[in-house]
């Protein structure tokens, strides 16, 4: 298939890139190349033929539609978002464009798109667009997992601009009949994390034997999804799925906060000792709560498993392993990101992949 992904040199885009390459898709990366977009998670496929650039913003629907027109996609994969829930408790605004009126724009460029297209094609075009667990607000200790079916309660500016836009997509099935599919998915972790999020921030803190901030008391609980084998579940939704449906993707694995950073710290203390030789959960610093924390996500994947045939593949302990031994593994890519180096690169590595 010809794919078309929004946001593609972020975090997941960047591994649902290299994954729809890896199965012999062509792809064309369309993304804005915002603080979090980084070409440098993509820069060994750089000459890939199958692999296109196109540096733009999704709010911009001109460009949108010229880049369809272009690459003449049999689908879209929608990941282009602002994404962490304390940059958009301190400036909301940027998450309401791109997220809210950014969806918009990219939901008009492909109905245009669709509706042009032949018959035969556009009965196979799909529209996936790709969400987040946190729109159904907060469970409790022993409440059942959140599924398809359970009422969008969004408690922060981030899931509240994710849910309006998941309400867009929904609207533009209803009542233009664009073939939409919706995912919903748990906390992703695995290579090329931004260093913002909690698993890479550990991560680097305590290789550098800096205070590891926990917040409150860790009790939060969270699901912890593998990036490849939600790489792998959109795939596959793209390609079987139902349009109009929903399908939420996890990754069976919940955690307590403080759990998962012990965890971490002791995988470090195997994989590579300090150089004191001191345990590094000794870093743990607890600091206070952020307004309106959840207390926990946990996501029933059974739909997906049952019509689609997917369930992850890693569990925590596995993807976990491989997350800290990615970061070992690849210091210059995060220390040219905690330098600000590889947003001054980005045009030279954008040459090679751009369209």
């Amino acid at each position: 298939m010809k794919i078309f992904v929004t946001g593609g040199a972020g975090f997941i885009g960047s591994n649902l890139v290299r994954h729809l390459l890896s199965q012999g898709h062509e792809v064309l990366n369309y993304d804005r190349l915002t603080y979090a977009g980084n070409l440098e998670s993509l820069a060994d496929l750089a000459d890939n033929p199958r692999l296109r650039f196109r540096q733009a913003d999704i709010v911009d629907e001109a460009a949108v539609r010229s880049a369809l027109g272009d690459f003449q996609p049999d689908g879209l994969m929608h990941l282009a978002a602002e994404s962490h829930v304390d940059r958009s408790i301190d400036g909301p605004g940027e998450f309401i464009r791109t997220n809210v009126t950014g969806t918009f724009a990219l939901l008009q460029a492909a109905r245009g798109y669709w509706e042009a297209l032949p018959a035969e094609r556009r009965q196979k075009f799909r529209f996936l667009h790709v969400s987040t667990d946190e729109v159904f607000g907060s469970l409790g200790a022993n409440d059942p997992p959140f599924r398809e079916t359970t009422p969008y309660a969004p408690r922060s500016p981030y899931s509240a601009s994710k849910a309006a836009s998941d309400h867009l997509v929904r609207a533009w099935h209803h009542t233009y009949g664009l073939p939409v599919l919706v995912t919903n998915c748990s906390n992703n972790y695995g290579p090329c994390q931004f260093p913002e999020k909690l698993i890479p921030v550990v991560i680097i803190k305590a290789l550098r034997g800096e205070p590891i901030p926990v917040y409150g008391r860790g009790e939060n609980i969270r699901d912890w999804l593998y990036v490849e084998d939600h790489a792998a579940a959109l795939e596959r939704v793209l390609a079987a799925g139902r349009p109009g449906e929903t399908y939420a993707i996890g990754g069976g694995s919940e955690c307590r906060n403080l759990e998962l950073v012990q965890t971490l710290c002791r995988l470090l203390d195997e994989l590579q000792p300090a150089a004191d030789g001191r345990p590094r959960e000794e870093l743990i610093q607890f600091v206070a709560d952020r307004p309106g924390h959840d207390l926990r996500y946990a996501m029933d994947y059974a739909k997906i498993r049952a019509e689609l045939g997917w369930q992850p593949r890693e569990t925590l302990a596995t993807g976990l392993r491989k997350t800290v031994r990615w970061y070992l593994e690849h210091r210059p890519w995060w220390n040219r990101i905690l330098e600000g180096r590889h947003r001054l690169d980005r045009l030279g590595l954008a040459a090679g992949q751009r369209q």
